[in-house]
């Protein structure tokens, strides 16, 4: 019961920046009754296999660290836009036209929005 209560959001942003992932942005709406999820953390590639290789550095990370497999994932067709379900957590791995175009932070913009910086190399 405890993988439960763990928090899943460092391992998350670990498996983003071990990849070389950019510009991650957590929305947190926990207060909003009507969001799909407790929180979205959105973050991009550069490429498509970029936005591929950085969902599956996710997965990896919270399988590996914390047992943790997703409820479900899509969009590795064209990795344009790749959306991991972790249930209360949904991760979104965009190109950066694809993330300007569905603007989910702005979508979102009543709810709590933190930007993370990146790693100093």
């Amino acid at each position: 019961m405890t993988e439960k209560t763990t928090d899943i959001l460092p391992l998350i942003i670990e498996g983003v920046y071990d990849r070389k992932g950019r510009k991650v942005t957590v929305v947190d709406m926990s207060d909003i009754d009507t969001a799909a999820a407790r929180r979205f953390v959105i973050c991009e590639g550069t490429s498509t296999q970029h936005v591929a290789a950085v969902a599956d550095s996710i997965r990896e990370y919270l399988l590996n660290e914390a047992g943790v497999k997703p409820y479900n994932y899509d969009g590795y067709a064209n990795s344009q836009w790749i959306v991991i379900d972790y249930g209360d957590t949904m991760v979104h791995v965009f190109l950066p036209q694809t993330r300007q175009l569905y603007n989910l932070e702005e979508l979102w913009s009543d709810a709590v929005i933190t930007d993370y910086p990146e790693p100093s190399v």
